[in-house]
């Protein structure tokens, strides 16, 4: 039913416009099931899709649901970049500042088109941050295959959750983060057993390099994602917290095992309440099936 109308836009491309996560999108249809909008994505050939609503929740938010192939997720950062690029796309305008509600939280978006593609960034809300026990760091770097060689010097693990908690685990450098073969079936029962969405393995940013980090959800259906927009919100949440700063700005490269170099951008900041986040992303909308 949703066979015709079914977008796919390259969400978080690097900035010449290379590579991305392919996302699926199209608007949603009140008389499909679940299944039929997992089969949506199984079809596509994504890792996720977005599903968008219509009309607007009482406090104005445009509602946006969405999915893997085997499970609907309470929130996806590339998918509302992914989302906020299609809205644009159809404006057709240079601009759109609008509200998205998703996993019964509404917040703000913008989305500008740029020469390589459509600028989207959103807030993505106080990030929860904690220690993770022995037993959950154990477990994870047991299914990652890490040793203690491969640990960050000075990083430290830490779970973050701005809704759906997962592991940040710091490695030492690049080549130890290209080489990780994680046993996924190690790792699925792990997140399971510890009610984690996965785990964010990462090199921090340092001076004027970006970061780099591979996402690895088995538990979610999503043996390894090509870019996390929202766990990178959490490592700038992280980074904050464990510097001291008032604010933070990363760039963090992902998706080249996959030959799919993608690039997301975050920022953090301290309030009363919490530490809260935004994320940012290009995407190229690149064609309709």
């Amino acid at each position: 039913m949703f066979e015709s109308s079914v977008m796919v836009v390259d969400a978080c491309v690097r900035r010449d416009g290379r590579g991305g996560s392919p996302t699926a999108v199209t608007d949603d249809d009140p008389a499909a099931t679940d299944a039929d909008r997992r089969a949506v994505v199984a079809a596509a050939g994504t890792s996720h899709a977005a599903f968008l609503g219509a009309g607007r929740t009482p406090d104005g938010g445009l509602p946006v649901r969405f999915f893997t192939a085997t499970a609907e997720l309470p929130g996806c950062g590339h998918g509302t970049v992914a989302a906020q690029a299609v809205r644009l796309t159809r404006a057709g305008s240079d601009e759109l500042n609008d509200r998205q509600h998703t996993g019964g939280r509404t917040f703000e978006t913008v989305a500008i088109r740029r020469p390589t593609g459509i600028e989207v960034w959103f807030d993505q809300g106080l990030i929860a941050l904690r220690d993770p026990s022995p037993d959950e760091r154990a477990a994870v770097a047991a299914a990652l295959g890490l040793t203690p060689d491969d640990q960050h010097p000075t990083d430290r693990p830490r779970i973050a959750a701005p809704g759906a908690p997962r592991l940040l685990v710091p490695v030492h450098d690049r080549l130890t983060l290209l080489r990780i073969r994680p046993d996924l079936a190690r790792l699925k029962a792990a997140c399971l057993t510890y009610g984690l969405l996965g785990c964010f393995v990462y090199v921090p940013p340092a001076a004027d390099q970006p970061g780099a980090a591979r996402m690895f959800a088995p538990a979610i259906g999503v043996d390894e994602d090509v870019a996390n927009a929202n766990s990178t919100g959490c490592l700038a949440a992280h980074l904050l917290d464990t510097t001291g700063a008032q604010t933070v700005e990363i760039e963090v490269e992902q998706g080249d095992t996959f030959g799919r170099p993608a690039s997301v951008l975050a920022s953090a900041q301290r309030e009363p309440a919490g530490i809260r986040s935004r994320v940012g992303g290009l995407a190229v909308v690149r064609h309709g099936h």
